[in-house]
């Protein structure tokens, strides 16, 4: 089983602020996603020569009242796998909650004994969409 570490993601009140912030650090933009109909934007910094190793700036356009928080900040800790299915069958096996059941043959996401949120991403395309994951409900908070 195959696990590349992607990304880990930070929600953020002021995208400019915290875009300049970033930027003075030393990290550059190397990707950015705007979903209109989700409305968020996902802008990903990194050190120069690392785009492997970003941090994920998450703003939600209709702001978030849970910032500032410590808590709400942090998001998610996200790998990549080489299969999705057989990772979180693998993990339920052993007494993991799948929060977040990869119904699309894409996407889970698992928590950590802390409670900290853990994104599973597909290596690749996503798998075609197969049972007992389809029809899986989420459980808790993801």
């Amino acid at each position: 089983m195959a696990i590349r570490y992607l990304h880990t993601m930070v929600r953020v009140k002021d995208l400019e602020r915290s875009l300049a912030f970033y930027r003075l650090l030393g990290l550059e933009e190397t990707r950015r996603y705007e979903n209109e109909g989700g409305r968020f934007t996902l802008v990903f910094m990194a050190p120069p020569g690392q785009p492997e190793c970003p941090v994920e700036l998450t703003y939600n356009w209709d702001g978030d009242e849970g910032l500032p928080s410590d808590g709400r900040h942090f998001g998610h800790l996200a790998y990549e796998v080489d299969d999705i299915y057989a990772t979180c069958a693998h993990l339920q096996a052993n007494g993991v909650v799948i929060n977040r059941p990869p119904r699309d043959g894409r996407m889970a996401f698992v928590r950590s004994p802390d409670n900290i949120s853990i994104e599973l991403l597909q290596m690749g395309a996503a798998q075609a969409v197969k049972e007992p994951w389809a029809s899986m409900p989420s459980v808790g908070h993801w």
